[in-house]
């Protein structure tokens, strides 16, 4: 008895020790500055202390595994562990340079590294007496929608653990109200006699743009059975034919979608715009947008960028305010028209030459060597050069038709239903001027965006719109029929029709 209580008692003391000893090891290393140790976001512990979760009113103060740890007891140590390996790699192995931080504070990434558990541990009760009405309605629509709609906590606190510059929850109010281009404003349009690009002059405003004659003719629509990257609704590949249009060099800016808003919105900025509003509120249907829920541009900047997160009817309601303001025929092009402006007279799956796979190698071809993306790079921002966001018109060179971004930066709207078969409904032969389905559920979105890789860029590449995953966050009943809560990567650019008002006659073709 003695003899077996003499080798037992070490063990239970080794025991102990190993016990106490990972106790201490767990709480050391969940410490904060032991996570700044090793951690290689190069301004993350910076942005925390400027987080309202740092400075808060209670004087707790709420580190980083109290967000991107589970509570103890659910998965703690594991999650723990994984965390950890993650980050060793990232210090040790990981090249730094290479690492998408935009991407990753993305809501889409950051959710996989904040527990909603962990968030609700904390904020027991969603409805404090000193929470606001919208907070409110947001919290009771988050109650009742999350496991449903898939929601977060972050999709409207994303800065709540680390500050972000202008980061906007709920309903922004003054969006566009000091971000106006300055100087003198327009008295009339522009006059168009020929068949030539012109500068358009939005009267009332500060604000032009250019458009691009682009010359009709036959191209062959979709893509070939081997062409790199396809999609089965890229095709039959069908001969079209489209007419002469006038189409803009670029994506509608934030400088002319705010003239829009300006004048038209339901908040109003000025008394001069009361009879703009009452004026249009009777054109075809076209009333005034209300406020964003959010930021629209994502923090990364009005003036030459391409406006995101409107809604289609957003879009269609700016081409007819364009339309009235101008004396033109506005519109948004065709699937077909933007194709073949896309093209600019080309057939590959690029304007300019290129094999999709050469630009987006994957496993064991990345691992043999690096893809030379230079020609791309020129012409597209798409994932492999944007750091996940937009880009200015000038990063990029203009297709053989002098159009910029008719590839990447972001999707754009068009005016078609979407179908997957809508190539093969078309009769057969020559078409002349299709416009898609009768009717559908979603529109067409053409071009690919800052987010998709080189396949995602091609002229044929076809995707749709997804009204109900861009609403998600949206706690609005009803739900806002002008902007986008959840899609930060869709824009659109207009074309002006061809006719008596942009030169014409009827000696043309």
């Amino acid at each position: 008895m003695k003899k077996t209580f003499t080798w037992f008692l070490p063990g239970v003391l080794a025991g102990c020790l190993i016990i106490l000893g990972s106790g201490t090891v767990i709480t050391k290393t969940s410490e904060n500055s032991f996570c700044d140790s090793c951690h290689i976001h190069p301004d993350a512990t910076s942005r925390w202390r400027r987080s309202v979760h740092y400075d808060t009113r209670s004087g707790t103060r709420t580190g980083c595994v109290d967000c991107h740890l589970p509570p103890k007891g659910e998965g703690y140590l594991l999650a723990k562990a994984r965390a950890g390996a993650r980050d060793a790699w990232g210090m040790w192995i990981k090249d730094r340079e290479s690492i998408d931080w935009e991407m990753k504070s993305q809501p889409e990434y950051a959710r996989h590294h904040v527990y909603e558990s962990s968030c609700k541990g904390c904020h027991e009760n969603l409805f404090p007496a000193e929470l606001s009405k919208d907070g409110d309605d947001a919290h009771l629509y988050y109650t009742n929608y999350s496991e449903s709609e898939d929601l977060h906590c972050i999709n409207c606190h994303l800065n709540a653990g680390h500050y972000i510059e202008g980061y906007v929850a709920g309903a922004n109010v003054d969006f566009g109200i000091s971000t106006q281009v300055d100087g003198v404003r327009w008295e009339e349009p522009t006059r168009v006699d020929e068949f030539a690009a012109f500068v358009e002059r939005i009267p009332g405003t500060t604000v032009s743009l250019k458009m691009i004659a682009v010359p009709g003719g036959h191209f062959l629509m979709g893509s070939p059975p081997d062409e790199p990257f396809r999609s089965p609704d890229e095709g039959p590949v069908r001969e079209v034919f489209v007419d002469s249009l006038f189409m803009a060099e670029v994506e509608v800016t934030w400088d002319e979608y705010l003239a829009f808003y300006a004048m038209t919105s339901a908040e109003g900025r000025s008394t001069d715009t009361e009879g703009m509003r009452s004026e249009l509120a009777g054109l075809d249907g076209i009333t005034g947008a209300t406020p964003p829920y959010g930021q629209p541009d994502q923090g990364w900047g009005l003036g030459s960028r391409p406006a995101i997160t409107m809604t289609f009817q957003a879009a269609e309601a700016y081409v007819k305010w364009l339309s009235h303001m101008t004396g033109k025929n506005y519109r948004l092009p065709t699937e077909a028209e933007w194709e073949y402006a896309a093209r600019g007279g080309s057939r590959g799956p690029y304007f300019f030459q290129g094999d999709p796979r050469d630009f987006e190698r994957r496993g064991i071809r990345r691992l043999l060597s690096r893809p030379d993306t230079t020609i791309i790079n020129k012409h597209v921002i798409y994932a492999g050069n944007s750091r996940s966001r937009t880009a200015e018109p000038s990063a990029v060179e203009a297709n053989p038709f002098g159009l910029k971004n008719m590839l990447g930066n972001v999707a754009e709207f068009v005016s078609d239903w979407y179908a997957e078969d809508a190539y093969a409904r078309y009769p057969e032969g020559v078409v002349v001027n299709p416009t898609g389905p009768p009717d559908g559920e979603e529109r067409v979105i053409r071009g690919g965006s800052f987010r998709d890789g080189a396949g995602g860029v091609r002229a044929a590449a076809r995707a749709s719109t997804t009204t109900d995953a861009c609403l998600r966050t949206d706690p609005q009943m009803p739900k806002s029929i002008w902007w986008y809560s959840d899609c930060n990567h869709i824009g659109f650019r207009v074309v002006a029709e061809y006719d008596e008002k942009t030169g014409r006659t009827s000696r043309d073709p």
